[in-house]
């Protein structure tokens, strides 16, 4: 017995639609599966640059000691949904005279450390005593591990805890001349995502970052010493640090926050 055609179409034409209806149950679902908390967070490498310099020491050293603890310890311990760092290097920023190479302090250092374990340490490798602060020595380290240890594809936070002023000869300090000395060109090309951080400079210093330091591919972010001093209303006391949410979100929404790409 044939079946009529018109029968044949509709029965296709059935077919096809709940193909479809499958199909976009399954396109529906996919989002929520990748969104999925429990998959790893992407790692990143991290780099932290402590300023030596006897000027920082009235510009927020001490306060930023203990942030950094803070801040190190929330990270290497992934609290609060902080990204955990893959690699993580702490060095100074300053010297006796210029280009002067400092030893950088691998993630091991931290890991199994309390903060105020941490802050310790700080405090004892990385003393403001130093006469002159040299940025463009510290970012020509970075490079260079960056490039020794085969970390150029992975995103690169490089974190400056400084007052920001370099120390350039026959240049007055803190004068727009000396920012234009800074030299970023090393970091330009390491890797596709690559954010320099500035903490606890004035919010004069932090322009002059932004508008007078060339880069091209290099995100820059700053946030300044008035902002920075409040994150201790943000710590809940006698709180372990793992209940301290309030303290970890207000690192994610000004510290850490995510900066867009400079377009060119």
């Amino acid at each position: 017995m044939k079946v009529p055609v018109s029968r044949t179409v509709a029965s296709l034409r059935r077919i096809f639609a709940a193909t479809l209806a499958a199909a976009g149950v399954v396109a529906a679902t996919a989002p929520a599966r990748a969104a999925d908390p429990a998959e790893p967070k992407p790692r990143h490498t991290l780099f932290v640059g402590v300023d030596t310099s006897g000027s920082f020491r009235h510009a927020g050293y001490e306060d930023a000691m203990t942030f950094l603890a803070h801040y190190l310890y929330g990270h290497v311990n992934e609290l609060g949904g902080l990204a955990p760092p893959r690699n993580l290097f702490v060095a100074a920023i300053g010297g006796k005279e210029g280009s002067e190479p400092k030893a950088f302090r691998p993630i091991h250092e931290f890991a199994g450390r309390n903060i105020p374990q941490i802050e310790a340490d700080l405090r004892r490798w990385f003393p403001p005593t130093d006469p002159l602060t040299d940025f463009n020595a510290f970012f020509r380290q970075v490079a260079r591990i960056a490039k020794e240890r085969n970390l150029v594809l992975t995103p690169i936070t490089v974190m400056v805890v400084s007052d920001g002023i370099p120390d350039v000869p026959n240049v007055k300090p803190g004068s727009p001349d000396s920012f234009k000395t800074i030299d970023l060109s090393t970091l330009e090309f390491l890797s596709r995502n690559l954010t320099v951080r500035l903490i606890y400079a004035s919010p004069k210093v932090g322009d002059y970052w932004r508008r007078l330091i060339p880069r091209q591919r290099v995100r820059f972010w700053a946030v300044e010493r008035e902002v920075m001093v409040g994150w201790r209303a943000q710590v809940k006391p006698d709180a372990d640090p793992a209940s301290q949410d309030r303290l970890w979100r207000w690192v994610q929404d000004n510290v850490d926050y995510r900066v867009r790409a400079r377009g060119l």
